[in-house]
């Protein structure tokens, strides 16, 4: 027989199994079935960011009456956006813009300049995707973007994927990248601000625009 040594030891194992079982529950079947009981994490940490006005664009996308209009959010980020985007005129920035559709932008404060390039073909969320965006940036010097539009869901997670997979630094203000919720907008950031993969997040900086300097600008 077992000496009353290895009767303890078989004892313990015995309990520590058990405990095991009970400290850990069987996971469900998939995220809806946990979807209750999931905690948001930790808002992400905002950084202040200095760009260089030669080398960096201000993208303005989306911002039209037939969507933007219909999303109060989005309709009070407009002053955001006015002041952003004056900033960088005054910087002497190239500002890039599209109006899907021919669109009209949601206000006359942030409309595109004559004879600047306005893209009303790319309705995507990765606005370089059949489009010459990308040779035109590189045309300018660009190698820094700004990136403002509607919705953070589509526009913001689309196209600034796209801008660092293409080898651009993304800056992300959620000021201006408004949504139809919180929620979404939430997620995004989330996502840019490192959720998502690292060879895309690794190129991008998330900001507010009130801490956006721009080099050599009084």
């Amino acid at each position: 027989m077992p000496a009353i040594s290895q009767w303890i030891r078989l004892g313990a194992a015995s309990v520590a199994v058990a405990a095991l079982s009970y400290a850990a529950p069987a996971r469900a079947a998939d995220v809806i079935a946990e979807w209750s009981s999931i905690q948001m994490p930790p808002a992400p940490a905002l950084k202040a960011v200095t760009v260089d006005p030669k080398t960096t664009a201000l993208f303005l996308f989306d911002f039209m009456t037939e969507n933007c209009g219909q999303r109060p959010r989005c309709v009070a980020a407009v002053p955001t956006l006015k002041a952003i985007h004056d900033k960088a005129r005054a910087a002497g920035m190239l500002v890039a813009y599209t109006l899907p559709g021919g669109g009209k932008i949601i206000d006359p404060g942030i409309a595109p300049r004559p004879g600047e390039v306005v893209d009303q073909k790319a309705g995507g969320p990765d606005k370089f995707i059949g489009d010459d965006l990308d040779e035109r940036l590189k045309a300018h010097g660009i190698k820094t973007v700004i990136l403002c539009g509607t919705s953070a869901q589509g526009v913001g997670l689309g196209t600034g994927a796209g801008a660092a997979q293409r080898g651009y630094a993304v800056i992300y203000p959620v000021d201006c990248v408004p949504s139809e919720s919180a929620f979404r907008e939430a997620y995004a950031a989330w996502h840019m601000a490192g959720g998502g993969p690292p060879v895309t997040t690794k190129h991008v900086t998330v900001t507010r625009t009130s801490m956006i300097t721009f080099a050599n600008v009084k």
